[in-house]
């Protein structure tokens, strides 16, 4: 079996749950890492610098457009988040199968520098109940509901660009689904190719026994 880790790309619409099953993932098994996102906004009380974010000036965040170590950048209001490759690899390296919770776009980003990355998008069963899921919040005005879910009939049009579609209605099997669709990635010939040639090196070998 592959002993390098897999990326895998989770993305689906506000409200699906999928921040949800990422904690479940992360407390249930311990082969997980979060890719953590560089940012230009300053620490929030209690946050601290490698853990929640990298935290960057300006001109630190600039540099790693320049350098192309980012996976993807996007500015949101007028500070700037992205996806260190760096750490991404560092943790691959490792043995860890690192998740990486973004956007749609910004996922479809990753996958085209990282084509052996996992693409998975997270689903409630049905439109209704996302919506019913945003009003059950009870955080955001009908507005800003209405405005997600206007926001989830963009997104729905990349859906097909995705690996695996998982529909988010128990939390348990969720969480399960994903599991096991990372497990099936560490199979893949493609991520075996150095106990590929092994075996065939060592049955060469015995030819002559």
């Amino acid at each position: 079996m592959s002993k390098k880790g897999c990326l895998v790309i989770i993305s689906g619409f506000s409200g699906a749950g999928k921040g949800t099953v990422v904690r479940e993932l992360t407390t249930r098994y311990d082969n997980y890492a979060l890719s953590i996102s560089a940012t230009t906004r300053a620490p929030r009380q209690g946050e601290e610098n490698g853990r929640e974010y990298f935290f960057k000036t300006r001109e630190e965040f600039e540099e790693l457009i320049r350098q192309d170590a980012l996976y993807e950048y996007a500015q949101y209001v007028s500070n700037f988040y992205g996806t260190p490759k760096a750490y991404v690899q560092q943790q691959l390296d490792a043995g860890k199968d690192v998740i990486l919770e973004i956007e749609v776009q910004g996922a479809l980003n990753v996958k085209a520098k990282n084509p052996e990355a996992l693409l998975l998008f997270v689903t409630p069963p049905s439109a209704q109940e996302l919506k019913r899921r945003l009003i059950g919040r009870g955080t955001e005005t009908l507005e800003v509901i209405n405005e997600r879910m206007a926001r989830a009939s963009e997104e729905a049009l990349l859906m097909d660009r995705y690996d695996y579609l998982i529909i988010n209605d128990k939390l348990e099997e969720c969480t399960e689904t994903i599991h096991q669709l990372v497990q099936r990635e560490h199979l893949r010939m493609s991520a075996n190719l150095d106990m590929v040639e092994k075996i065939k090196k060592e049955l060469e070998e015995m030819k002559g026994e």
